[in-house]
């Protein structure tokens, strides 16, 4: 927990400063990059100060110039902050609808325009996420993913959810199947403790939601891949 409170007051730093500068200057100008560049700063300063080693693979095979979806397995709440700096250009992400209420973070995660889901959602709701992900798509904006919804408990990978390759299809969108392992023991879930070590995020080939008949074979071949980079243990 030493380490973990460390963290946080270095976070604190870094962050009181920077909002007061970029939050502002994000609000008044409509242009969220240098916000964006700040905090995937001080978030790769928090893995240092943890002790907490990135190893990224596969980066140069997302297509440069086009807006993709990534789609990652989750074991930990280590894995957004961890993944969304290792990505090339900016991403939006799919986010707890309640996370938005929360002071100043909710804020700059709306000025993201980061896209509000409801993970027992109506199919109304389902719908408007994917349609603001469609719009962030045709802006250049990368889309990232956590697609079995949840953390998985004990590492294995957990069922996909439709959601991300109902946009997949809709949108034509090259899908970045992402494995990542490491973080499970460096903050398990429901633990607030976060402990030294490696953190693997593995960036595999882009496969085209053209080339697959139905949604459901593209989940099979975006899970066949985020399988193939992980542990076997964890491959379910």
């Amino acid at each position: 927990m030493i380490v973990s409170f460390f963290v946080i007051v270095v976070i604190l730093a870094l962050s009181i400063p920077s909002a007061i500068i970029f939050i502002p200057l994000a609000a008044i100008t409509g242009n969220v990059g240098p916000l964006y560049a700040v905090t995937c700063f001080i978030v790769r300063t928090g893995f240092r100060v943890a002790g907490i080693r990135v190893r990224v693979e596969g980066r140069e095979n997302v297509p440069a110039g086009k807006a993709c979806i990534f789609m990652a397995n989750h074991v930990s709440n280590l894995d957004p902050p961890g993944l969304i700096p290792q990505i090339p250009g900016r991403t939006s992400a799919f986010t707890k609808r309640s996370v938005f209420n929360m002071p100043i973070f909710g804020y700059c995660l709306k000025l993201g325009e980061y896209i509000p889901v409801d993970r027992a959602g109506n199919a109304a709701t389902a719908k408007e996420s994917v349609l603001l992900a469609g719009k962030q798509l045709e802006k250049g904006v990368h889309i990232t993913t956590f697609v079995e919804g949840t953390r998985s408990r004990d590492g294995k990978l957990l069922p996909f959810k439709k959601g991300p390759f109902y946009l997949a299809k809709e949108t034509g969108a090259p899908c970045i199947p992402v494995s990542i392992y490491g973080t499970e023991t460096l903050m398990a879930k429901g633990s607030f403790g976060i402990k030294s070590g490696t953190a693997h995020f593995i960036f595999h080939p882009p496969l085209n939601p053209r080339d697959y008949e139905t949604r459901d074979d593209l989940m099979l071949a975006v899970r066949a891949s985020i399988a193939s980079g992980l542990p076997e243990w964890m491959r379910g």
